[in-house]
């Protein structure tokens, strides 16, 4: 998989996975999204990095925050933007993805980001994908998620500085999440030994399986850490109900004011999004001093920015 990711001479040429992705690369993605971070109000530089490139969105699921940043990280560095309806293109009639690749490449697209249900899609497409041709993952069944990922630790960084000095608890639905496995894989890249992952016991991966403690314990989990997100139940990736009532489940693993004081001092709070509001997070905590939620969301233009100017720079 990481072999498949890098061209010839050590590039970046995919980005499907960060699993097989070094520090150096890592940290040097993020260093690029700080100089193209733009604050929310304050009018974004137009760059000209990708004048003359066409992006292609290939969204077979859906999405608010994953879309919309690329399509404006693209636009803001230069390029045209296709955005597809794959619900009415003709994979619809049968049409196999390598064909629709093959479709597109002929129409000059440059650039695939991908959102798919199935494992493997974006790593098939990148097989069969021209020498000039780039694509991204957006978002790959439970597996990965990494330009998710790479904002999630961007942010952390932004806030502490010393990863490597973290405690950073992930509550939820773990089982399930492909961004939970892509920021554990940012965070042991640059470091961080101290991640605490807690949920149900039937919402927790297999021990090994993942990086980090596994709890059933919400607030043991939460203690002394200086980092808390919060994952959302996946129920369209269950298989059948389980976890208990929306009360039962928000008293023991939804992040309330009580158990948010559990967690060091100036601790943040992150969540991907969507946000089941009284469900993973209480309102007061979503909206409260101590989120960053609304950042995550601007610094996922800025890292998308990077990825995307990374592969012509």
């Amino acid at each position: 998989m990481s072999d498949i990711q890098f061209d010839a001479r050590g590039r970046l040429r995919h980005l499907l996975t960060l699993e097989g992705i070094g520090r150096q690369t890592l940290t040097a993605l993020l260093d690029r999204a700080d100089a193209l971070r733009v604050m929310p109000g304050e009018a974004p530089r137009r760059q000209t990095w990708l004048a003359g490139r066409t992006v292609a969105n290939l969204f077979f699921e859906p999405s608010t925050r994953t879309r919309a940043s690329f399509e404006l990280a693209a636009r803001r560095l230069g390029a045209d933007v296709l955005n597809l309806d794959m619900q009415s293109s003709s994979t619809v009639k049968g049409e196999s993805l390598e064909d629709t690749l093959y479709t597109l490449e002929a129409m000059n697209v440059d650039v695939f980001v991908v959102r798919h249900k199935d494992e493997g899609v974006p790593t098939l497409l990148a097989m069969h994908a021209a020498p000039h041709v780039h694509v991204l993952n957006a978002g790959e069944a439970h597996l990965s998620h990494p330009t998710q990922g790479l904002l999630d630790v961007f942010t952390i960084r932004r806030h502490k500085k010393d990863i490597s000095q973290l405690s950073v608890a992930i509550v939820g639905d773990i089982k399930h999440s492909r961004v939970a496995r892509s920021v554990v894989r940012g965070l042991v890249t640059l470091g961080a030994r101290d991640i605490r992952l807690a949920g149900p016991r039937s919402l927790l991966p297999k021990a090994g399986e993942m990086k980090g403690e596994l709890f059933t314990d919400a607030d043991k989990a939460v203690a002394g850490a200086d980092v808390v997100m919060m994952l959302r139940i996946q129920k369209e990736r269950m298989q059948k109900s389980s976890v208990p009532t929306v009360a039962a489940y928000f008293k023991r693993y939804g992040l309330d004011r009580r158990r948010l004081r559990l967690a060091k001092p100036g601790a943040i709070v992150m969540h991907p999004g969507p946000m089941n509001r009284g469900i993973e997070i209480a309102p007061d905590v979503a909206d409260g001093p101590q989120s960053v939620i609304r950042e995550q969301v601007t610094n996922g233009v800025a890292v998308r920015m990077a990825v995307l100017q990374g592969f012509y720079t």
